[in-house]
């Protein structure tokens, strides 16, 4: 088995709540300028241990979610050892193929791979993300009449397959995307997703 993985993402974009991008639909605003982190809880990659590491990639989508040419810039957190970061960025360029090269598939540019600090919480559902000076986001999950967290299921379009999604809203996103061509954000309750994520191929 080349990897798995287990952990949790946080993600925040400029849609509305909720991106159309995860039902296939174009974004609400022709592009989509979104912050995907997944922070792994339990993982082994080729024997690699990286337990406790996060991965986040800053994306442009151009248009509709499924039609690719993605721009992104891949940003593996600080504390990850030299082994640890090549095996961690093996799995998100899709070179080890399984649900993350599938994902992967739908890049156009990588414009950056590099190491920043990065800090990931989720606490009873508040979920807040700091990537360096790059990114600042906090976001909540919906809730339904029984207190349950509102979730999506079955979408055509995920970044955690197998999972059911849950749907968020953020208070915050900030991203300052300049340094890699891509655009600087400033927003207040726009869409956000949060869930879990295993990983295996």
């Amino acid at each position: 088995m080349a990897y798995q993985l287990e952990g949790e993402l946080l993600e925040v974009c400029n849609c509305n709540v909720l991106c159309p991008c995860w039902i296939g639909e174009d974004p609400d605003n022709g592009t989509c300028d979104a912050v995907l982190a997944y922070h792994i809880t339990s993982g082994n990659v080729d024997g690699v241990d990286v337990s406790g590491r996060t991965v986040v990639a800053l994306g442009h989508i151009p248009g509709n979610v499924l039609k690719g040419d993605w721009k992104v810039a891949l940003l593996v957190d600080d504390q990850a050892s030299s082994e640890q970061f090549q095996a961690i960025t093996n799995v998100w360029s899709g070179k080890l193929g399984g649900p993350v090269a599938d994902l992967a598939s739908l890049i156009g540019e990588v414009v950056a791979v590099e190491q920043v600090p990065v800090a990931f919480e989720v606490e009873e559902g508040h979920g807040t993300l700091r990537v360096g000076s790059l990114v600042e986001a906090e976001m909540e999950p919906y809730h339904g009449p029984t207190g349950e967290v509102t979730t999506l299921n079955e979408s055509i379009f995920t970044t955690i397959p197998g999972a059911p999604a849950w749907v968020s809203k953020a208070s915050t996103y900030k991203r300052q995307g300049a340094k890699y061509g891509l655009a600087d954000i400033d927003l207040k309750g726009h869409n956000a997703i949060q869930g879990t994520f295993r990983f295996a191929a």
